[in-house]
């Protein structure tokens, strides 16, 4: 049984996952979001709304040894994304300051929007942060929130999540739509299950004494052409016909690179997206 503890800030599906995964490994996990019902069993319930700056009468008394901040947006425009990852984060940090508490380290889940590279170059942690959209906009301002806090944090910048419940673009290929493949379209992703295992790696390597970088990018080994993702998902579910429209499309495209958390010593449990969609496929993922 570990003495440890981790207040998981968003615990809906990553943040549920990496509730689970600490559970199984000893840790104290409390969990907040709007609906507490829906968190897995063992999870200390903190009912809030991170709209709200008033603290949440669950908030715990003594400081949890680490925060993840891993919220989605409910409200997908400006308005939202401001809600809730610049003010949801500053209200969390408030509370922190009210009860004195200071954790060993903030991890704060945050977004390869970040990146505005769309011509397949690589990308790494060190590339440049131009985003063009209010999203990676407003998330840079979160991170830089974070990393200024007075808590030591380090940022990790998911790329696109799958998982169960994420299938859109399995729907997509059902339904026969096509992809340009040239130029190629390149996609970078990460499962659901190994987005939770990368937070709960980089948070037991801190507690074992190990120094973090401020920012990781979570990707699996393989950033492939969408098209070459669409055709092997053909195959796999047995689609032989093509719609008349274009409709699975990108604008972006870049290569992320794991090879940061990869010399921590993180191993993906779906490398690709051949692994992560087989098992969706077979109801184990």
């Amino acid at each position: 049984m570990s003495d440890l503890s981790v207040m998981v800030v968003g615990c809906g599906d990553v943040g549920g996952r990496l509730a689970q995964q600490l559970l199984a490994r000893g840790w104290q996990v409390s969990g907040l979001r709007r609906a507490v019902e829906h968190l897995p069993a063992g999870v200390v319930p903190v009912a809030a709304d991170l709209a709200e700056p008033t603290i949440p009468p669950a908030w715990p008394q003594r400081a949890p040894d680490y925060i993840v901040y891993c919220v989605a947006a409910s409200q997908h425009d400006e308005a939202g994304y401001q809600s809730a990852y610049v003010d949801g984060l500053r209200h969390v940090l408030a509370w922190l300051a009210e009860r004195g508490q200071h954790p060993r380290r903030l991890l704060f889940v945050s977004s390869s929007s970040v990146f505005a590279q769309k011509d397949g170059e690589w990308v790494d942690e060190t590339a440049a942060t131009e985003p063009e959209g209010y999203s990676g906009r407003i998330m840079l301002d979160a991170e830089r929130l974070a990393l200024a806090s007075g808590i030591p944090a380090s940022v990790v910048r998911l790329t696109g999540i799958y998982g169960p419940g994420r299938e859109w673009l399995l729907s997509q290929v059902r339904q026969g739509y096509r992809v340009a493949e040239e130029p190629p379209l390149y996609g970078n992703r990460i499962h659901a299950e190994d987005a939770a295992s990368l937070l709960a790696y980089l948070l037991q390597a801190d507690a074992d004494g190990v120094a973090l970088d401020d920012c990781y990018i979570g990707v699996d080994d393989d950033p492939a052409p969408l098209a070459d993702v669409v055709g092997w998902l053909r195959g796999y579910l047995g689609v032989t016909e093509w719609s008349d429209e274009q409709r699975v499309r990108r604008t972006g495209s870049k290569r992320c690179s794991n090879a940061r958390v990869r010399a921590l010593g993180w191993v993906p449990e779906y490398p690709s997206y051949k692994e992560g969609y087989a098992a969706i496929l077979q109801g184990k993922g």
